[in-house]
């Protein structure tokens, strides 16, 4: 086995007793050490299968950091790396990431997307990710109005969340609050 296919049988137990799963790991020379890359997302295998379309908790800075002190212990614990020394970057994958599998579009249900396919695009929210297609509503535009676009998984290249500074339609049950911490509108002397 190679160094990569040991680390990720020694971290993935680790991880999943977390609620994580090893999304991407590498290893790469770099100068005398050893660059130790672990990408890391939320377990979504405890999902009911018929569950489609209930939102999946994003990855915090806690379980990151959490996952990190979990994968250096498990390293420093075996003997998978050696006695060379390595440098260890472990992280959530990222917004502007391509999602291609259907575990990595499950995940973003609820987000604003772009998905391509068949040499087009539309951007949406990602409503629905079944067992072989997804559902994205697609809003409003002046030359269209809104609608909703099913698509097989197998149909779509990629898809890549939008990052939403406020986004609309949210009832999170927080006022929209203004960069000052304000929930008043701002006024031109606060510009």
């Amino acid at each position: 086995m190679s160094t990569a296919q040991d680390l990720r049988a020694t971290l993935e137990p680790v991880l999943v007793a977390l609620g994580l799963v090893v999304e991407d790991l590498s290893v790469t020379p770099a100068g005398k050490r050893r660059l130790v890359r672990v990408l890391v997302d939320t377990d979504i295998s405890g999902l009911d299968d018929t569950d489609t379309a209930s939102a999946v908790s994003s990855l915090s800075l806690d379980d990151v950091a959490e996952a990190t002190r979990a994968v250096s212990d498990a390293l420093d614990e075996s003997d998978v790396m050696g006695d060379a020394p390595y440098v260890l970057e472990v992280s959530s994958p990222g917004v502007g990431r391509r999602l291609t599998s259907r575990d990595q579009l499950r995940r973003q249900v609820g987000r604003l997307v772009e998905v391509a396919h068949a040499g087009s695009r539309d951007t949406g929210r990602l409503v629905e990710v079944g067992a072989d297609a997804l559902t994205l509503d697609v809003p409003a535009t002046k030359k269209e109005p809104a609608r909703t676009v099913t698509l097989e998984l197998d149909a779509v290249e990629h898809a890549v969340v939008q990052v939403e500074f406020r986004r609309t339609g949210a009832d999170d049950g927080a006022p929209d609050v203004d960069e000052a911490g304000s929930d008043e509108p701002a006024t031109e002397g606060d510009i």
